[in-house]
């Protein structure tokens, strides 16, 4: 009985040492990222109509931030701070990348020092797949559909300015999702290629192949690794998708959904917009959600799930016509606020939690909870929240901003902040501030009246954190105060 006692304590001990050693091991980063994706249209939240069932169990699994925004709910800006961790007017992207702001030097610089080049000088292996919209097109400019008008949206990206990802299925941005193009790895800038497939699925098969990376012949399988899957839909192209997502919603009852004070009535140009639009951005999630599963499925037969970092997130909201506004560059909660799930089954605890999380916080954040916070570039100016995401605690005097640049003259533009209950912002132009806006959201949650003039208090002392906050970034804005 002693010999058997002494087993079981041994075998114990080296099942107990087996499971720390799992839980201490550096984690991998699987990072989804799709493009336009409002922050209220997850499924179980119930306020909006859409189905999202692999989301939701994902937000079951791991931790849900229900007040995360986009500090700048553009497509290329949002991206470059993601990146680089520095707010517009340093990270190289203060407008989207085309040949509009090509001319003022829009793009990510080669020299950025992003968080992949962090984990790539640091024994991971790495890999990019989808969207990427962070370099100036320039002539003779690439022969897609969306370079043949005024303005040139789609670039190539060299091989020296991949930023550490290794593995390249990319392109600039496109829009045409059931016939996608992609560059692949290191062919050159015309050899790009079409897909006769949705552009997530081909992305999802893609990224499977290397997660179970059979034969070694996709990643080296002794390093921990970071896949980035870039999902464009559900950007623009809402009904560029496949006819069995878009029977899910074929009865939706889009009377019912539209029924918001902010939402235009029908027969308005912003209010037919959102209507006739809605089921397909519904059909996108939807089907963006389904890869997801399958992803997650991969994971979990591979048996990485649990010691991989796993995020889920948008670049920013739409519009869709919400308040009277087409697009997403704006201030407002459809535009700004985003989902963000974040999921490490060895470390975390499933919740929900309202910390004030921007998009671009993400930089820090991630390259700290994977071991690596020393190493965090010291330009880097967005907050790194491992500390409150790892023990579920709250951080003072967080700032959410929001930014709308000029990206001739970054004295011009917008500049804000968010808070858990205020949005608060700012418009100069010419050294002038020429609008003020404040939007109470606990008493006005659909931003319908501005109460600037009613909340002077309030805003006087948002108009001073902001100050401060300019100063603090050194953003050349500040000179309007």
């Amino acid at each position: 009985m002693k010999n058997a006692l002494t087993k079981t304590c041994f075998y114990s001990a080296l099942l107990a040492s087996t499971v720390s050693m799992a839980n201490t091991k550096t984690p991998n980063v699987v990072f989804i990222l799709a493009d336009q994706w409002r922050g209220n249209a997850i499924g179980y939240l119930n306020k909006e109509p859409v189905q999202t069932p692999n989301l939701d169990q994902l937000a079951q699994e791991g931790i849900h931030f229900t007040q995360a925004v986009s500090g700048y709910p553009v497509s290329s800006p949002a991206r470059g701070m993601l990146m680089t961790g520095r707010y517009p007017t340093k990270s190289g992207v203060p407008a989207n990348c085309n040949s509009q702001t090509a001319p003022y030097g829009v793009e990510m610089s080669k020299d950025s020092r992003c968080w992949s080049d962090v984990l790539a000088d640091h024994n991971f292996d790495l890999a990019y797949i989808g969207k990427w919209h962070l370099d100036a097109p320039y002539k003779p400019y690439i022969d897609t559909y969306n370079n043949r008008g005024k303005i040139a949206w789609n670039e190539y990206c060299p091989t020296d300015s991949r930023h550490g990802f290794s593995h390249w299925i990319a392109y600039g941005t496109y829009d045409y999702h059931l016939k996608p193009m992609y560059w692949k790895n290191e062919a050159p800038r015309d050899d790009y290629y079409y897909v006769d497939e949705w552009g997530p699925t081909y992305e999802t098969n893609e990224g499977i192949k290397y997660i179970k990376n059979k034969n070694g012949k996709y990643r080296d399988a002794s390093k921990p690794f970071a896949l980035v899957l870039s999902y464009n839909p559900p950007h623009t192209g809402y009904d560029l998708v496949p006819d069995k997502y878009k029977v899910i919603y074929k009865d939706l009852d889009v009377e019912k959904a539209a029924n918001k004070p902010n939402i235009p009535p029908k027969g308005t140009k912003h209010g037919d917009f959102f209507r006739k639009n809605l089921p397909d951005y519904y059909a996108c999630m939807t089907g963006v959600d389904h890869e997801i599963g399958r992803v997650i499925q991969s994971l979990k037969e591979q048996g990485l799930y649990d010691n991989t970092i796993l995020v889920f997130t948008s670049d920013h909201g739409d519009q869709m016509g919400i308040n009277d506004c087409i697009g997403k560059n704006i201030y407002y909660e459809a535009s700004m606020h985003i989902p963000l799930i974040l999921s490490w089954p060895n470390k975390l605890k499933p919740r929900q939690d309202s910390l004030l999380i921007s998009f671009e916080d993400l930089n820090p954040t991630l390259t700290s909870l994977v071991g690596l916070q020393t190493h965090i570039p010291k330009e880097v100016q967005t907050f790194d929240l491992s500390e409150q995401i790892l023990n579920g605690t709250a951080k003072e005097g967080l700032i959410q901003p929001y930014f709308y640049v000029d990206f001739k003259d970054f004295k011009n533009g917008w500049r804000g902040l968010r808070t858990e209950r205020y949005t608060y912002a700012v418009h100069a132009k010419e050294g002038d501030i020429i609008e003020t806006v404040l939007y109470d959201r606990l008493k006005d949650p659909y931003q319908l009246e501005n109460s600037n003039s009613k909340q002077k208090e309030v805003s006087n002392k948002l108009n001073k954190n902001l100050i401060e906050w300019l100063h603090q970034i050194d953003d050349p804005f500040i000179t309007n105060f």
